[in-house]
């Protein structure tokens, strides 16, 4: 009974449901399951619970619409920040989590939507936070390119990680998407689009006042 007591951390577990409540009730449901059942079958119930837990949140990550904003270097989500501006014809999407058989559908949705409202021109996927793009994930990018091109629109990405990148060469979707959309960073993506277009859009840095740029 003192071993057991000593186990039991009950302020810990007050956080944890404070914090996330869906790995309260992991915990929860592995302590139940220890008590019942015992260790190795308990233990093994945590372990599948929360890895179904991860693909669950993997299947719908959070991902955002980027625009400028004043001030603030970088873009930035515009949910959380009202007044981004953003750049005529060209939607800089950022998807939060690896590309993968549980997500890909719904990535192909999402960006056919963006493509779909406004005047997008380019869609550039903010690729930094996908560190992995499975073979579904990449049959489900051969589909969205086409599609995208049959509507006139460019797909490109940023910043995408170099071992990723080296995956989509293996596949062949890099040719599909061509070397000249694919940018070390975000800021080169918008500088291309801009130049390749001719779209008329000046950053925030651009408007500053004479002397605060020569300050700088």
């Amino acid at each position: 009974m003192v071993a057991v007591l000593g186990l039991i951390d009950i302020p810990a577990a007050r956080r944890l449901r404070r914090w996330r409540r869906s790995e309260f009730v992991l915990s929860m449901v592995a302590f139940a399951g220890v008590a019942l059942l015992g260790v190795l079958w308990g233990v093994g119930i945590a372990i599948a619970l929360s890895l179904l837990n991860f693909i669950r949140r993997a299947w719908r990550p959070h991902d955002a619409v980027l625009g400028r904003v004043e001030n603030v270097k970088g873009y930035h989500d515009t949910e959380r920040y009202p007044d981004a501006r953003l750049i005529p014809g060209l939607v800089l999407y950022r998807f939060d989590a690896p590309l993968f058989f549980a997500n890909a559908d719904y990535f192909r949705e999402r960006v056919r939507a963006l493509a779909r409202t406004g005047d997008a021109r380019w869609i550039v996927v903010a690729a930094e936070p996908i560190k992995d793009i499975d073979t579904t994930a990449d049959e489900t990018l051969r589909a969205l390119v086409d599609e995208l091109e049959a509507d006139g629109i460019v797909l490109a990405f940023a910043e995408l990680k170099d071992p990723v990148h080296d995956g989509l060469r293996h596949y062949g979707v890099h040719d599909a998407i061509g070397d000249q959309h694919f940018f070390p960073t975000i800021g080169v993506a918008v500088a291309t689009y801009l130049r390749d277009t001719g779209v008329e859009w000046r950053d925030w840095e651009d408007r500053r006042p004479a002397h605060d740029a020569s300050a700088s």
